[in-house]
Formats: C-alpha cells, sequence, structure tokens
C-alpha cells in the first residue's frame, strides 16, 4: 500500500467502501476463503482486508485482480462509460461559437443557421420502398431530408471564407 493517501471526499470515500463491501460480499457469495482470493489474486490477506474495507490506499491494480478473482472484471467496463460532463464540456466548444477571422464577415456557424436549406420533393432521387420490403431504407425521404444535389448547391452558395473552412 502507499504511504501516503490522496484524500478523498466523504462521498467518494463511501462510494469505494461501498465497493469494498461488494467485492466481500460476491466472494462470500461464491464460498472463497480470504486465503484463497489472496492466493489467487497474488496479494496479502492484509490487503485483501482493506480492500474490502474500501482502503483508499489499496491500488487499482488490485482491486482489478480480485475483481478478476471473483469473475466479475467486465463490469470494469461501465466505468466512465456514459461521460455525460465532458460530453457537455466538448459540445461548448463546437465550431459554430467560434468567429470568423475576417474583418465584417459573420461566423460560420450563424451563416450556416441562417441559409435555408430546401426539403427533399417527392422527385428526388430518394425512392420509397414497397411496405413489404420493411428495410426502413425509405427514412430519409420519410424524415424530409435534403438530398446531396440541394446539398451541393447550399455547399456552391456559400462564401469562399466558409468553403475554406468546410474543406
Amino acid at each position: 500500500m502507499a504511504k501516503k493517501i490522496a484524500p478523498l471526499l466523504p462521498s467518494t470515500d463511501g462510494l469505494l467502501h461501498q465497493l469494498g463491501e461488494r467485492l466481500s460480499l460476491a466472494r462470500r457469495r461464491r464460498r472463497l476463503s480470504a486465503k484463497q482470493v489472496c492466493e489467487r489474486a497474488g496479494m496479502s490477506p492484509m490487503t485483501l482486508r482493506s480492500l474490502e474495507r474500501g482502503g483508499a490506499g489499496v491500488t487499482m491494480g488490485a482491486y482489478v485482480a480480485v475483481m478478476q478473482v471473483l469473475g466479475v472484471e467486465a463490469d470494469l467496463d461501465l466505468l466512465v462509460k456514459e461521460d455525460s460532463l465532458g460530453r457537455e464540456l466538448q459540445d461548448a466548444r463546437l465550431p459554430a461559437t467560434r468567429q470568423a477571422t475576417s474583418v465584417g464577415s459573420a461566423s460560420q456557424g450563424e451563416f450556416l443557421r441562417s441559409t435555408p436549406c430546401k426539403p427533399a420533393t417527392s422527385s428526388e432521387p430518394f425512392k420509397k420502398l414497397p411496405k413489404s420490403a420493411g428495410t426502413g431504407r425509405d427514412w430519409k425521404s420519410k424524415a424530409g431530408f435534403t438530398s446531396s444535389e440541394s446539398l451541393a448547391e447550399l455547399f456552391d452558395s456559400l462564401p469562399p471564407l466558409a468553403k475554406n473552412r468546410a474543406r
């Protein structure tokens, strides 16, 4: 174990304590003794005892080793799987908030938001499949998405600065 342990917030310390309790419960459900788990995980009984109490000084590797012995290591994939805060921070830095570098021109995001898009008409290239096909390939025309020709026309109508940025 580490000699110096980073201080944890009480809520985080409680989560670590709950993890230790869950690992202890999983060990007992499998009817494995502490000695058996220690031998299989390659650790001392004192480390396992600290781990099952949720000790912050126990390495992540020790927690993973016990999880592997218990057969629950796949649960590690669930950690930080949905990073909602990270996604919000990433979305806050999207290009729509950047200003164009040339003087007197609107930002690219403002231009794109103010440019109207033509909806696809029934004569445009997307054909509806027969209802018996049931493949769902006609979602573009049902949702009113524009055709590739309409998008090409929009791209051609962009001012030179916006064209260079789009490429």
